[in-house]
């Protein structure tokens, strides 16, 4: 099992989120966005000059800036 970081993902990849840091209002947010335990997200898009960044999650386009993709890792999908 290879985990990371949302925020260190290539264009393309795939994983499954498998934990969400950050406390409050923050957690509360990208939960309520769809990124929960098991969800299936692929990065879509890198802006030009890396921030934000465009992930495909549960049939929508999910733009976050990198600073608070850092709070999710994925199990990456082989």
């Amino acid at each position: 099992m290879v985990e990371k970081q949302l925020s260190d993902m290539a264009v393309g990849e795939k994983g499954k989120a498998t934990r969400i840091e950050g406390t409050g209002a923050l957690r509360r947010r990208m939960m309520d966005m769809g990124i929960v335990r098991g969800a299936e997200i692929e990065m879509v898009r890198d802006a030009p000059l890396g921030d934000p960044v465009e992930f495909l999650l549960k049939g929508y386009n999910l733009t976050l800036r990198r600073e608070e993709a850092t709070n999710v890792w994925l199990e990456l999908e082989g």
